[in-house]
């Protein structure tokens, strides 16, 4: 929905990613099955209307869930919800302040100090081109759809939006321009200033670069990416201030593969993302970057992978293949995965699978296609 350049490359990178003859892996250990309880969104009355949750995240004492409410004509209406007790959720008060933005599904969310930072998009223009914008929770608890000239996000140098990340310096939102991999910064959440064309972070005679995600560190920021040469290379960048940026490819993996989601955990911080057989787990330490191993091989298909959350001990990762969604936990900082029994299956397609952490507390929303639907369930120390 947001990457509009490089989406022809991106599958066929995804898609080259297929597994090479290896030894044989060890055995993965048998499923989780939590007990998993249902909760329920808010939504209109109208039976035709369909919650869609498509990001979340806990934090300042409260979940978050963003998404939009879908009409009966295919419609969107932003929508976002909160809880405190992680049971009894309501509907988030949503102000746009464009004619795209009433229009708007929110896909992306973090949070600082309990105030929630999105990133909502709608299709529009002659061109059918994502019309984004970020939306900013204000005192009064609603979210607002923050102002942003055209070409901040759009216009003719535009690819995408990905995702957005908080932290002591403010707020960065990463993703790609024209000119390759690119940020963009706001100490408030609201006014936002783009960084495109930055050394390192750009692309470059070694190929185009796209940064998918990135995560706060005592240091300053962590963005991770890859570099769109034929098969892809998995990258991670550094800065301290969001304009100079440093990039190291990551090791392993045979040189091929990509970082699509990094999150922090304890004194470490982690990437996962397709490599030539399953997925690739990165962990950056005060030494650097290394390889963490692998998990998911023999997937088949596309692979990609949608979340990464960690809390508590424990890292829950979301991926998809050419079977559907998967959902994965670790209980030793990434070594080890098992795979997690889903409350329902989650196909490929028009649909999706969110997740959020706290503590030992997972929540899922899963849409199999005909909206989101909410459970919780305790993971215990082994996941």
């Amino acid at each position: 929905m947001v990457i509009r350049r490089w989406g022809a490359i991106v599958a066929g990178v995804a898609v080259a990613l297929a597994s090479c003859s290896q030894p044989d892996p060890p055995p993965v250990p048998g499923p989780v099955h939590p007990a998993w309880q249902a909760m329920v969104l808010p939504a209109p009355p109208e039976m035709s209307n369909r919650v869609l949750v498509r990001d979340a995240v806990a934090c300042g004492g409260r979940w978050y869930a963003v998404g939009g409410i879908a009409g009966p004509a295919g419609e969107n209406a932003p929508a976002a919800w909160t809880t405190s007790d992680g049971l009894v959720w309501s509907a988030v008060p949503m102000v746009p302040s464009s004619m795209y933005g009433a229009r708007h599904l929110l896909y992306a969310v973090a949070c600082r100090d309990g105030r929630m930072v999105a990133l909502g998009a709608a299709s529009g223009g002659a061109h059918g081109n994502p019309r984004t914008a970020t939306w900013a929770q204000h005192s009064d608890g609603g979210l607002r759809e923050a102002p942003a000239g055209f070409e901040l996000f759009g216009g003719p140098r535009a690819v995408s939006v990905s995702r957005v990340a908080a932290g002591p310096l403010g707020w960065l939102l990463v993703g790609a321009r024209l000119s390759g991999a690119a940020v963009w910064t706001s100490r408030d959440g609201e006014r936002f200033t783009v960084h495109e064309a930055l050394p390192e972070l750009a692309s470059d005679d070694r190929g185009r670069t796209v940064a998918y995600d990135a995560v706060a560190v005592p240091a300053g920021w962590l963005a991770v990416g890859a570099v769109l040469v034929p098969g892809a290379v998995p990258v991670a960048w550094s800065s301290s201030d969001a304009r100079v940026w440093r990039r190291v490819e990551l090791p392993g993996a045979d040189g091929r593969g990509q970082a699509q989601r990094v999150v922090a955990t304890g004194d470490a911080v982690l990437a996962v993302g397709p490599v030539r057989d399953g997925f690739g787990v990165w962990r950056w330490a005060d030494s650097g970057w290394r390889w963490a191993g692998a998990f998911g091989s023999g997937s088949r298909g596309a692979l990609s992978v949608r979340a990464l959350v960690a809390a508590g001990g424990r890292v829950v990762t979301v991926s998809i293949d050419g079977d559907g969604y998967r959902l994965w936990c670790s209980a030793d900082g990434g070594g080890s995965w098992r795979p997690v029994a889903l409350p329902v299956e989650v196909p490929a397609g028009e649909t999706a699978l969110v997740v959020a952490l706290r503590d030992d507390r997972l929540m899922v929303f899963a849409d199999a296609g005909g909206g989101s639907r909410a459970w919780w369930a305790h993971l215990s120390a082994g996941c």
